[in-house]
């Protein structure tokens, strides 16, 4: 095996990559042109896809260690598209991988990893990326990813999400090759597994406009034949049977990719709430109301004032007055949405409808803290009671596209907005706890929030005399109890005869559980 460098000039710069040549089974000179990536994955599965100059057929070697990959997947069928499904897996555990034909190795080293998902409903902490509107094969899309790369420095992101605009500007194989796989194939797209949503310009957008029409009823674009999605429910959800729209789960989060600018049925686009796509959203969130978290991401933005207006813009218009007030009444956590190229954020809100001058703070939003939640003044998590409303309201679409405002920015809604700086946007969850943190190019995150859910707990047990009873908090965070100033998230405690209140809370003053112990004999 030798290396060959492929230079492709694009305007004025010029694009080297090295590629891996082989031997193939016909004893061809072969080169790897595309991949390793990952996709479809689930807990227990996950599927390896790669392109090479000639057909041959496929090989994958994988295992528990590096130097010993010794279960093999094989397909003896010739193609120049390689997609082979690992099953049978651990959950969340690191599987080292090797891509080849049956006589040689294309790529396969310590570099070469990934994590399947951790088992539905298992609570961790895991990190998951958006990228809105990356593939332009900018400075500022190298730089994003050098940022998000920077910032997970040895830990590990359990996923990465596309919110659509995926290769500008017509979304060919060429312009994916060129603007996403050169630009992704030697770090996120061999290690993280990365579930796609498409955008306007993944349909032919910048084509001739019977192409586009044409396109978003076929679905025949390289988007769909470049990704492979978890259609069937093998990585959670209900089967969406498309690769246009899908569900999965994340432990104890459910997300739904959806598609904003397709048709189904060669006529229903996403805020025709009668189609196939809405439909499936209904039977899909009603399956999942056991899920902790539920985060919905897609293109087409509710609410922004950056490249796009949403006040004008007919799609934009539609998915705000018919769409979103369906994922609002299921409880729909956190909807993140690319296509104006800035970063926008709102609070926690619930039932706005209308243009952008109808916006009333305090009318829509359910919650007036900023939620950065970092001990200034009104900065408090969100918090969620049992009735499980609000939603926050998060566009991200400047990891590769920048810049663009109307004269309205931002939009009234905004708790916080940015169109000057790129960046993607990086969420970590742990237990009942949200954080999404928005990292820039430079490597400086300038908004992040928090969200809690089933928090400020008024608990009230009985136990018999002189009983030990260990007391967990609500929340994850700092601690500060009531019993001798410990700052452990649980304490064991021997409580006096009679009644006996313990509390605990965070240093921001934020939070507060309290433990009241009534003890018998």
């Amino acid at each position: 095996m030798g290396i060959l460098k492929s230079c492709l000039l694009m305007g004025s710069l010029l694009t080297c990559s090295s590629l891996a040549i082989a031997q193939s089974d016909d004893d061809l000179t072969v080169k790897l042109i595309r991949g390793p990536y990952l996709q479809a994955a689930s807990d227990h599965s996950i599927t390896v896809r790669w392109r090479t100059s000639t057909a041959t057929r496929s090989r994958v070697h994988f295992g528990e260690k590096p130097d010993k990959t010794d279960q093999v997947i094989n397909d003896s069928t010739l193609t120049t598209e390689h997609i082979v499904k690992l099953k049978g897996l651990q959950p969340h555990t690191r599987y080292y991988y090797k891509i080849a034909d049956f006589k040689v190795v294309f790529q396969g080293d310590s570099s070469n990893y990934f994590y399947t998902l951790p088992e539905p409903g298992k609570e961790g902490l895991y990190r998951i990326g958006a990228f809105g509107d990356c593939g332009n094969n900018s400075v500022n899309q190298r730089n994003v990813k050098k940022a998000v790369l920077n910032y997970l420095g040895e830990n590990y992101m359990d996923a990465w999400v596309l919110l659509g605009d995926n290769a500008y500007n017509s979304g060919t194989d060429a312009e994916f090759q060129a603007k996403f796989f050169n630009v992704y194939k030697d770090d996120l797209l061999k290690r993280y597994p990365m579930f796609p949503a498409p955008g306007n310009h993944d349909y032919n957008d910048q084509d001739y406009r019977g192409a586009v029409e044409n396109a978003q009823r076929t679905h025949q674009t390289a988007y769909y034949q470049n990704f492979t999605m978890p259609t069937d429910g093998q990585s959670g959800g209900v089967a969406s049977n498309t690769q246009a729209f899908y569900s999965y789960d994340l432990g104890n989060i459910h997300f739904l990719s959806l598609d904003s600018y397709g048709k189904e049925a060669e006529q229903y686009r996403l805020y025709d709430t009668l189609g196939p796509q809405v439909q499936w959203i209904k039977r899909d969130l009603e399956a999942n109301t056991n899920k902790q978290w539920v985060i919905a991401y897609w293109h087409h933005p509710p609410y922004t004032m950056g490249s796009h207006n949403s006040d004008t813009e007919d799609e934009l218009v539609h998915i705000r007055e018919n769409f979103i007030r369906i994922l609002e009444r299921y409880g729909v956590d956190l909807i993140l949405c690319g296509h104006s190229h800035d970063y926008e954020r709102t609070r926690l809100m619930k039932g706005h409808y209308g243009m952008s001058e109808t916006f009333s703070a305090a009318q829509h939003n359910l919650s007036q803290s900023s939620g950065i939640y970092d001990g200034s003044d009104n900065s408090c998590p969100y918090v969620k009671d049992s009735s499980n409303q609000g939603t926050v309201y998060v566009l991200s679409g400047s990891a590769g596209k920048l810049g663009g405002m109307q004269k309205k920015y931002p939009h009234n809604a905004m708790q916080y907005a940015n169109a000057t700086d790129g960046g993607a946007t990086m969420l970590e969850i742990q237990g009942n706890r949200l954080d999404l943190k928005w990292v820039c190019a430079d490597g400086v995150i300038r908004d992040k929030f928090t969200m809690m859910k089933e928090v400020n707990k008024q608990n009230v047990l009985r136990v018999k005399a002189k009983s030990k009873v260990t007391l967990t908090a609500s929340f994850t965070g700092n601690y500060q109890w009531s019993e001798k100033g410990q700052k452990t998230r649980s304490i064991t405690v021997t409580p006096r005869a009679g009644t006996t209140t313990y509390t605990v809370q965070d240093k921001e003053s934020c939070l507060k559980d309290t433990f009241t112990i009534i003890t018998t004999k």
